[in-house]
């Protein structure tokens, strides 16, 4: 049995650190920036350490068995927390909110949470941007309810088409049908925005690549490549299993024509191909791609992430070591306390330096890499 560790920081001793420190107290000004000048403006929010997948990649059934230490129900923020915690970081410039997991729709009555997030504001008025990630297991029978409690997108992991495929690495036997009706209950929904991710790993799914292009092409849903990643220490991670995005790129480019697309926005963390029509020019109705290659060209630059543990940690980085409780601060703090809450993330967030996907190649010759801790994908959310 693995035991769930991560180095903490208690809120009372940062705080006391911080205050021989020469950094200034800041204000949450909604222009809050890390030691490399990057902005904080999206915050992605872990609702669920569990899961119904049994991915490898995430979650190894040798690991994550029957008998795994779940956290219990009275560790977890509270949608109330869970929304308090959020309005400080709207109020410090995140502009973009995901609800992640392990399985976000395992957490019974989300939509209630949804609910509260969507009623959020910037400082100039403007709504959130609302997003979440899912397997897409459950998107079928709750698709409609999570539009109209105020979701604006929706990502659904997908990481083949092949059924033997697809339920050799979900390894519960979860049919890819199931998975494909709840994109299509989406976009009945009204979600019109709908991504789906595919973990490329070189020998074991990297046949797909090309089905699931086709298969996505033109029907308004846009395909995400991801490179297989070192996320966590239980995967079983290493760099033979990583097919390069320029490796998936050419393949489908052979087939079908590509047009490089500009990022969407800042801090974009995929590289956007959109499909060609007969004169050569993108052509919308097409749709596009994108991969993600945070193993391969790294994007630490503009990262503007920052992670919510589903107990309260806050995270400055997916490859983080250690973790900042701020459940302690909310469940000590009265509501008429928020700016502190607000200058206390404001004070981690201009600590952050991470740049690990930048460091990797060095970092991974280390000898003792196994005892550098790493939370896993699970605990933390993609």
């Amino acid at each position: 049995m693995l035991a769930r560790v991560f180095p903490l920081i208690d809120h009372r001793q940062y705080a006391q650190q911080q205050s021989a420190q020469s950094f200034a107290d800041p204000l949450p000004t909604g222009n809050v920036q890390d030691r490399l000048q990057r902005p904080l403006r999206d915050l992605r929010i872990s609702v669920t350490d569990r899961c119904n997948f049994r991915c490898a990649y995430c979650m190894p059934k040798e690991v994550f068995g029957s008998d795994y230490p779940y956290l219990p129900h009275s560790s977890l923020l509270s949608f109330e927390e869970v929304t308090r915690v959020a309005r400080q970081f709207v109020a410090l410039g995140v502009r973009k909110i995901r609800l992640t997991g392990g399985e976000p729709l395992l957490r019974k009555n989300l939509e209630a949470l949804l609910i509260q997030l969507a009623e959020l504001r910037t400082s100039q008025g403007e709504a959130i941007d609302l997003t979440m990630t899912t397997n897409g297991s459950l998107l079928a029978r709750k698709a409609k309810a999570l539009k109209a409690a105020g979701l604006n997108r929706v990502t659904v992991s997908l990481d083949a088409l092949d059924d033997r495929v697809f339920k050799r690495m979900n390894d519960v036997d979860f049919p890819v049908a199931k998975v494909l009706e709840g994109i299509e209950a989406a976009q009945a929904s009204g979600i019109t925005n709908i991504k789906v991710n595919m973990v490329v790993k070189r020998g074991v799914n990297d046949h797909e690549v090309l089905p699931m292009a086709r298969y996505f092409q033109g029907t308004g849903v846009a395909l995400r490549f991801i490179e297989f990643m070192d996320v966590g220490s239980t995967n079983g991670w290493n760099m033979d299993a990583v097919l390069p995005s320029e490796e998936v790129v050419r393949t489908i480019a052979e087939h079908m024509p590509l047009v490089h697309l500009p990022a969407s926005a800042a801090g974009e963390t995929a590289q956007r191909w959109g499909y060609a029509g007969p004169n050569g020019q993108y052509l919308p109705s097409l749709g596009e791609i994108g991969v993600i290659s945070s193993v391969t060209q790294a994007f630490c630059g503009d990262c503007n992430r920052a992670r919510l543990s589903t107990e309260g940690r806050l995270f400055t980085c997916l490859f983080a070591g250690q973790g900042f409780d701020l459940r302690q601060l909310l469940r000590s703090a009265a509501t008429a306390e928020d700016e502190q809450l607000a200058r206390e993330i404001a004070t981690v967030w201009q600590r952050r330096s991470d740049r690990y996907s930048q460091l990797r190649t060095p970092w991974a010759e280390l000898p003792d890499r196994a005892a550098i801790p790493k939370p896993e994908m699970s605990y933390i959310g993609g």
